[in-house]
């Protein structure tokens, strides 16, 4: 387990907007990989796995760990300071679906492992400049708050204890490949955030020692609440007992549609802000599923900086190396987000 760093990260947030990376998914559908590359080589143990594997993102780490390092430092080259793990489906309870439960655990520390080996090779080459690694802890394929069933209200395919379980296991491979940072993203159920929470708490009790968090929430539709029913206001009263260093939104709704949503979380957190957007709106007909340019969304992020929102920014869902870096250099120069409840600054 890494040594605690939120002081050092702390400070660099009041002293300028860090860039987080862009999405994992669009980097590997760039590469056509194949159902052999994802089972990967004979010492992997997967040739005669029963189940397709083809589009198990977070297996890559284990099976072609090149492709993951090669997306890594792309967004380090592009000026992220922080990149996220390749783990946002590598839990007990999504790797089922693959028939990988088992393997979750050394998915989250292989893929922990990989984004440590980067970052340092980063911060070698600039000091000046240290790089950091989150580890990326998603919403799961099952939610505690919303039956599965239309005809049955009450009922649940997942119960808070068996997603706070999946939650710390996952938590206990990335602090055991060396991440900086836990980040619980995309959290369209309130309920399933707080139990990966109550899991990274139960781990961080069990080791005695703690790593900063990030939890970042999702509004998915123009009522401007989660999925399970939340204001942003709400959603950070849920969450902010967990003392998270960052609060923040992302994926979804993509940056034009965020700004209102955004400026209620920045009005109401007392601790840093995060936003990291989809490359706009979904778009099925576009060969990358996102349509959004690097200038569009990098022009929206910059007007949250300088209206005083954020401190922390990146992309989610369509977006790549070349949107972080047009981000980058939206950002550049301007203050961050004053921690607290402070008056914001009017857009330039």
């Amino acid at each position: 387990m890494q040594p605690n760093r939120t002081a050092e990260i702390a400070a660099l947030l009041d002293r300028r907007i860090l860039i987080l990376d862009g999405a994992m998914g669009t980097q590997i559908q760039e590469r056509k990989l194949s159902e052999t590359d994802f089972r990967g080589p004979a010492s992997c143990g997967l040739g005669h796995h029963a189940h397709d594997l083809k589009g198990d993102n977070d297996l890559l780490s284990i099976t072609q760990p090149d492709v993951v390092r090669a997306i890594h430092d792309a967004y380090f080259a592009a000026g992220a300071d922080i990149v996220e793990t390749n783990t946002f489906s590598a839990t007990s309870i999504a790797q089922a679906d693959y028939g990988l439960a088992a393997r979750a655990h050394e998915m989250n520390r292989a893929a922990a492992a990989l984004a440590r080996e980067r970052a340092d090779a980063w911060t070698a080459r600039t000091p000046e400049r240290p790089r950091f690694v989150a580890g990326a802890l998603g919403p799961t394929n099952r939610t505690a708050s919303i039956s599965p069933d239309v005809n049955d209200p009450a009922a649940r395919n997942v119960t808070f204890d068996e997603l706070a379980r999946a939650y710390r296991d996952a938590a206990a491979g990335l602090c055991d490949g060396g991440v900086d940072l836990l980040l619980v993203e995309t959290v369209f159920d309130t309920l399933n955030a707080k139990a990966a929470l109550f899991g990274i708490a139960t781990l961080f009790e069990e080791r005695g020692a703690k790593l900063p968090l990030i939890v970042s929430g999702t509004i998915t539709d123009a009522s401007g609440r989660t999925l399970s029913g939340q204001t942003p206001e709400a959603f950070w009263n849920s969450v902010c007992h967990a003392e998270p260093l960052l609060v923040g939104l992302n994926c979804a709704l993509g940056a034009a549609l965020m700004r209102p949503y955004l400026a209620d979380l920045a009005r109401v957190a007392d601790t840093y802000v995060s936003c990291y957007p989809n490359a706009g709106l979904p778009n099925p007909m576009s060969e990358t599923g996102y349509d959004e340019t690097p200038a569009e969304t990098s022009r929206l992020i910059g007007e949250f900086a300088r209206a005083g929102f954020v401190n922390l920014v990146g992309g989610c869902c369509g977006t790549t190396p070349e949107h972080v870096r047009a981000i980058a250099d939206a950002v550049e120069g301007v203050p961050p987000r004053k921690v607290g409840r402070q008056p914001l600054r009017r857009a330039a």
